[in-house]
């Protein structure tokens, strides 16, 4: 029996795959811009729907509308059949996924979307099909040929749907000017989460930071130092930042210098800053580079003008690494 390469299989599979997924741009044309307006203008929920893989497809595109800030849930059809139905409101738009258009399981979920004048984006690769028939807006996918060796397993089929998703979240994604910072709010956990956030997330900042004049004595910054329990204390002369100390050089500046001794003598110029919107991992990487604890953070439109602390146990207790 002739040994079969499984390599050479799978790429001829990519290779087919890539191939279908270029039609894709037949679609992008006024239903697609009349979708994306629809679902802009939507003063309700965005419920997708699908059986089988594309109910998958339809939950993937959920999360990522819900995950961009626009309302959105996943109901299955069967399920709605059953007294679901009620969760769709008439302020909802109903985006459903059949690549034939004909699964019977979303007859019901149609019949009901028209009947109240619901909304309906159909995705379906049948012109004539149920789905499509029924939807105010028609998205008509490309034919394509599958990549398994029978031509019949869902393969490039849901890859061309799932990319219509994507793409389709991404133009309304521009339309609503989504940003890093809007994406931090939706997604504040998680290693997505944690490579948004900046200092300014997470840094000390008003009553809890440790000033003092840049005249004081050398006895009232070992006093904040205690108080704020920060290990440092930052000298500043109109909010400008003028220097530092640490417990450690005041410790070491006691040797030579009496209580009374003013700060400036011995005090740090020039300490490390950082800016507000510089991300907590590369403030973490400038504390391992320079072999310190603390970073001060300056206004983004004044680099002299202090405004937080942030220090290393607030970002390890953020695990940010």
């Amino acid at each position: 029996m002739k040994k079969i390469n499984l390599i050479r299989v799978a790429k001829k599979s990519a290779d087919i795959q890539i191939s279908e997924l270029k039609k894709i741009k037949k679609i992008f044309n006024k239903s697609f811009l009349k979708a994306v307006e629809t679902i802009i203008s939507c003063k309700g929920k965005v419920i997708t729907a699908g059986i089988g893989k594309s109910g998958l497809i339809a939950r993937k595109v959920s999360a990522t509308l819900s995950s961009v800030g626009i309302s959105s849930f996943y109901l299955n059809p069967g399920e709605a059949n059953h007294g679901d139905l009620g969760q769709i409101d008439k302020r909802d738009v109903l985006l459903v996924f059949s690549y034939s258009g004909n699964t019977s399981e979303i007859n019901n979920m149609l019949k009901y979307a028209n009947r109240f004048n619901i909304p309906i984006i159909g995705v379906a690769s049948k012109k004539n099909s149920i789905l499509l028939n029924a939807s105010n807006i028609k998205i008509l996918l490309p034919k394509v040929t599958e990549a398994d060796p029978t031509n019949m397993v869902p393969t490039s089929s849901t890859s061309i749907t799932l990319l219509f998703g994507d793409c389709l979240a991404v133009a309304l994604m521009n339309k609503i000017k989504f940003s890093k910072d809007k994406f931090k709010i939706f997604h504040p956990g998680g290693n997505i989460g944690n490579s948004l956030m900046t200092v300014k997330d997470i840094m000390i900042s008003g009553n809890k930071l440790p000033l003092a004049s840049s005249n004081c004595k050398i006895q009232k910054a070992i006093k904040i130092i205690n108080q704020k329990n920060l290990g440092i204390v930052i000298f500043v002369k109109n909010k400008i930042i003028k220097g530092v100390m640490t417990d450690g050089d005041a410790r070491r500046g006691l040797k030579f210098f009496s209580a009374d001794t003013k700060v400036e003598k011995f005090m740090t110029k020039n300490p490390f800053v950082v800016d507000e919107n510089t991300s907590a991992s590369k403030a973490l990487a400038i504390m391992n580079e320079k072999k310190i604890t603390s970073l001060i953070v300056h206004a983004s439109h004044n680099k002299k003008k202090v405004i937080g602390l942030v220090h290393i146990h607030s970002l390890l207790k953020f695990g940010i690494k």
